[in-house]
């Protein structure tokens, strides 16, 4: 209990809380390790409770009714979700599975709530992070809607670099990026591989790194296609 309340502090859903209020979240908290592949949630699922991500990567998606997969967010290491069964007591919104091997922390809801009726500050930060959430997915909205690919790839990619010096590492399969931005597979290779004849990125395999970031800010800022 004493390791998942240091870790605690780490994740910026519970930052600024008390030592005791790090220890009433540590009882209650379940650490789940989980592979590839496993589903955490699916859409319609009674909400019983919220995740947090210690190692690895969770992709949120929906399915339509005929059978295409749109991923809505991919979620790493000291990210919640799931978050919004507690205060609404209803199922899942969103499919919810392990895009690589996984270790979570899981807070069921009847526990988490029965502390902040006790305690309404444990509260506070997560609505902040549910008024940012709300934001994100506005954000995907409009990415989908008005921007070319091109675009949206520019985006995730200065999204990713931020916080690696210009370096990123992807760790989900082409298919997973390509639905993640709205497209094909076929169409993220090709402007992937125009990207790195224009000089803007250099990429070998998962391993990709920012050469050009103003073009692709310019890009990203835009929307448009690659000039």
């Amino acid at each position: 209990m004493l390791n998942i309340a240091e870790t605690l502090r780490s994740i910026p859903l519970f930052a600024g809380l008390s030592p005791a209020q790090y220890g009433a979240l540590a009882r209650i908290a379940v650490r789940r390790s989980l592979p590839k592949g496993e589903t955490i949630f699916s859409e319609g699922d009674e909400g019983t409770g919220f995740y947090v991500v210690l190692t690895g990567r969770v992709k949120i998606s929906k399915v339509s009714v005929d059978g295409k997969e749109q991923i809505l967010h991919l979620f790493g290491s000291g990210e919640p979700f799931g978050e919004v069964s507690v205060f609404t007591g209803q199922g899942f919104p969103a499919d919810a599975v392990t895009a690589i091997a996984s270790t979570l922390l899981f807070f069921p809801r009847g526990e988490f709530v029965a502390l902040i009726r006790r305690d309404p500050d444990l509260a506070l930060n997560m609505l902040a992070q549910l008024s940012l959430r709300l934001r994100h997915f506005a954000g995907v909205i409009e990415d989908l809607s008005l921007k070319e690919v091109p675009g949206r790839l520019a985006k995730y990619l200065l999204y990713l670099s931020s916080e690696n010096e210009g370096h990123v590492s992807l760790d989900i399969s082409k298919g997973q990026l390509a639905a993640l931005l709205g497209t094909i597979p076929e169409t993220l290779s090709r402007i992937l591989a125009k990207m790195n004849r224009r000089g803007l990125i250099r990429s070998q395999g998962a391993q990709i790194r920012i050469i050009d970031r103003q073009s692709l800010e310019m890009i990203a800022a835009e929307g448009g296609k690659l000039p």
